[in-house]
């Protein structure tokens, strides 16, 4: 039995059983981020001492408490966070040569939250610089490859929390999703990747991109292993402000009771138009003649302002990205603005361009006017359905290099994420096939603000009657 092959909920099982010990597990884990992890450069940072030294203090609570899992959801499991949460005394980068030696003095609400749940931090992920990119090329340190395919990308921003988790380096990871950076990497590496409502998960101690966009949420091997997690880390937190009041269900306790009413999903037909691979559609239209099968009622719904979702995204984030970047100046902490990469400064220049005066409200202004119709067309369709379906990316994983000196084209490998982002709301992307090249397809279900909860009952659901997520990569 490889131990770091497990699932989370499999784990808690064998460790409550005492199978195998907590320092076994970790160290499983360690030798396999050894062994492949050069190839495919998912971390930055590997916490092998820090781990282990976990490890050994859970293996001595478990001996004296066996009672100790109902207090600690988590307890044991190898949890990777992307490098852009702080970590107590361990390096934060954001990708970025700008922060290469930062080092935070506190923890990420959701990493203490994570670490009272009993969850152990194997490392930190890597990731396009400041979280921005689809392909995990934007580093400032290397490129995070594919584990399905290493000629390819894995998916951005959050490529090396998707590439060790889809190659087993660890049970699950930590995300950012400001327009996809969850859901794609996730549809690319064949795993579950959830992107929660805004709002749902404190962002405080988890370094800004776009502060109206971004979303925290996790990848796991099953949709069981997200939903423990999302308990864990969901809630009002009073250092920040945008956290919600609204209470967090038991997701993990809720995922296999099945809907009292029968479903609707719907299907955007904007979603499935020219340039979506014939491949992708023709899986997620298997996917949705599935839950037709299964009882669903399955019908095609209108989103007309989705064309403009782009366009008003890449004006609205990057406005918001030269504001949080300004306060890098390299006198508190980090280095020189020199060392900002160049879809940083890309960024920069368009956000500050688009903020300045004469041209605001040409532009931002004018932009969020369309986020709010954008907006209303989501829930207009949400009185019809109670769930979107609908693919995650319009390709299939690309060739590494492909989009790097056409900033435009990678900008479009959102295009059919970046629409929840707009309207803060959740989506939980789920494998769904594979390519005839044998590279993964995902799909995506979202739904009305906080409706996580029936996001991952359905997603639930379509994993008990299909097997996709549970192939592996061969390294």
């Amino acid at each position: 039995m490889k131990l770091n092959s497990l699932t989370i909920i499999e784990t808690i099982t064998g460790l409550k059983a005492k199978k195998f010990s907590t320092l076994d597990l970790v160290n499983a884990c360690l030798d396999r981020i050894e062994k492949v992890d050069q190839q495919i450069g998912a971390f930055i940072t590997v916490c092998k001492k820090e781990a282990r030294d976990q490890a050994e203090k859970v293996d001595n609570l478990i001996k004296k408490d066996s009672k100790v899992f109902s207090q600690k959801p988590l307890l044991g499991i190898p949890i990777a966070l992307k490098d852009i949460y702080c970590t107590k005394n361990i390096k934060t980068t954001a990708g970025s040569k700008v922060l290469e030696n930062y080092v935070p003095v506190y923890d990420a609400t959701i990493v203490s939250k994570l670490k009272r749940a009993g969850a152990i931090i194997i490392g930190k992920t890597n990731l396009d610089a400041w979280a921005h990119g689809s392909s995990g090329e934007n580093s400032d340190f290397y490129p995070t490859k594919n584990p399905w395919n290493l000629q390819k990308v894995p998916g951005g921003s959050s490529s090396g929390s998707a590439a060790a988790v889809a190659s087993d380096e660890c049970l699950a990871a930590t995300g950012t999703d400001t327009g996809g950076s969850i859901r794609l990497p996730a549809s690319f590496c064949n795993i579950v990747g959830l992107k929660p409502t805004y709002g749902r998960v404190s962002r405080y101690g988890i370094i800004a991109m776009a502060s109206s966009l971004d979303s925290i949420g996790h990848f796991g091997k099953t949709v069981e292993d997200v939903a423990l997690i999302l308990s864990v880390t969901s809630g009002k937190d009073k250092f920040d402000a945008t956290t919600s009041d609204e209470a967090v269900p038991n997701y993990s306790a809720e995922i296999e009771k099945t809907t009292k009413k029968k479903l609707t999903i719907g299907l955007p037909v904007e979603y499935f138009g020219n340039g979506i691979n014939t491949e992708i559609k023709q899986a997620v239209r298997k996917a949705a003649k599935l839950f037709s099968e299964k009882g669903f009622e399955v019908k095609e719904v209108n989103l007309p302002y989705t064309k403009y979702a782009t366009t008003v995204y890449y004006i609205i984030q990057p406005a918001e990205v030269s504001s949080n970047l300004a306060r890098y100046d390299g006198i508190r902490f980090g280095t020189k603005r020199t060392s900002f990469g160049d879809e940083a400064k890309r960024r920069i220049m368009l956000g500050t361009y688009t903020l300045s005066a004469g041209y605001y409200d040409a532009y931002y202004l004018k932009a969020m006017k369309v986020r709010s119709l954008i907006v209303n067309d989501l829930y207009k369709a949400f009185e019809k359905v109670d769930l979107l379906l609908a693919p995650v990316s319009p390709t299939l994983p690309f060739n590494i290099g492909e989009k790097t000196n056409d900033p435009l084209q990678m900008y479009l490998s959102d295009v059919l994420t970046i629409t929840a982002n707009l309207a803060g709301l959740p989506g939980l992307a789920l494998p769904c096939g594979f390519s005839k090249s044998g590279l993964p397809i995902g799909m995506q279900l979202l739904g009305l603000q906080f409706s996580e909860e029936l996001l991952l009952k359905v997603g639930y659901q379509y994993q008990q009657w299909t097997d996709s997520h549970k192939r592996k990569p061969i390294l």
